[in-house]
């Protein structure tokens, strides 16, 4: 089944199938692919699925829609092209990926996510030696520690202030995703870049409070 695999300055911040005839992409809520950026028009483009294949077109949006780097108005999809919207690239694929691009999880309001399903695929091998987690401090879940099991984590409430964590081969970093109410790490907002956490650092997201613990 295709799929587009959305990141910001290498960060991978969501996965999304491709499961309907027609797929829209904007700043918008009621875009199927909510981007969440200025640079991003409120209806930017539409994926057309038709049998195997997936047509890209451009709604006449203000900076336009590029794949692999070319403006395009209208285009039939290939596997690993690249899409850019903004500041986005979104990597169009028709085969599964590995592992380092898992499915991300959301939090519902209020919730912290899961350790993951068990059966998910383990880690590449120069990830798994990094073992770390979350612990709320705040909130109905305080106490909770959520291990970070997979290459990207996303928590945060949808609408309101989402961050995503990634495990890279040197340590975890995290990024705002979407929401205007950015999170912050030891009371600083988190800006455009991506920033690299250490053990024990503070993170707030959407008034819930927690702390970054990396086991030596």
């Amino acid at each position: 089944m295709p799929k587009m695999i959305v990141s910001i300055d290498g960060v991978v911040i969501k996965e999304v199938q491709l499961t309907k005839d027609r797929t829209t992409l904007g700043r918008r809520p009621y875009n199927d692919v909510v981007i969440d950026n200025l640079a991003v028009s409120g209806e930017h483009a539409v994926l057309q699925m038709s049998g195997n294949e997936v047509y890209i077109e451009d709604l006449n949006s203000t900076n336009g829609t590029y794949i692999n780097g070319k403006a395009v108005k209208k285009q039939l999809l290939q596997n690993n092209d690249t899409i850019e919207v903004g500041k986005y690239k979104i990597k169009f694929m028709t085969e599964q990926p590995g592992p380092s691009y898992e499915k991300t999880l959301l939090m519902k309001p209020g919730m912290v996510p899961p350790g993951g399903p068990a059966a998910a695929p383990a880690p590449a091998a120069d990830l798994e030696q990094l073992q770390a987690s979350i612990k709320v401090l705040s909130g109905a879940a305080a106490g909770r520690q959520v291990p970070l099991v997979k290459v990207v984590t996303t928590i945060g409430k949808p609408g309101v202030a989402v961050a995503a964590i990634t495990k890279r081969p040197h340590g975890f970093v995290v990024a705002h995703v979407e929401g205007g109410n950015r999170p912050t790490v030891n009371g600083a907002e988190i800006g455009n870049e991506p920033i690299t956490l250490k053990n024990g650092d503070l993170l707030e997201l959407a008034g819930t409070q927690m702390q970054f613990v990396q086991a030596a």
